[in-house]
C-alpha cells in the first residue's frame, strides 16, 4: 500500500518541472491533504514506490 514518506530527513536534489493532467493533479492534492504533507512530497514518494516495486519484482523474475 502506497504511504507518502516522512519529509524530516532532508537530502540533497535537484529541480525539475512537470507537466500533469489536471484531474491527475487534483487526486494528488487529495492525497496531500488527507495525509498532511505536500504535493511535492506526494509526487517524489509515488515515483520512489514505483522504482521500488520495479526493483523488487526484477530481482524475483531473475531468481526464476
Amino acid at each position: 500500500m502506497f504511504v507518502p514518506k516522512d519529509t524530516k530527513k532532508k537530502e540533497s536534489s535537484v529541480y525539475k518541472s512537470l507537466y500533469i493532467k489536471e484531474d491527475l493533479s487534483k487526486k494528488i492534492e487529495e492525497i496531500a491533504k488527507a495525509n498532511n504533507t505536500s504535493y511535492n512530497n506526494v509526487i517524489i514518494s509515488m515515483i520512489e514506490f514505483c522504482l521500488l516495486e520495479e526493483d523488487h519484482s526484477s530481482s524475483n523474475k531473475s531468481k526464476k
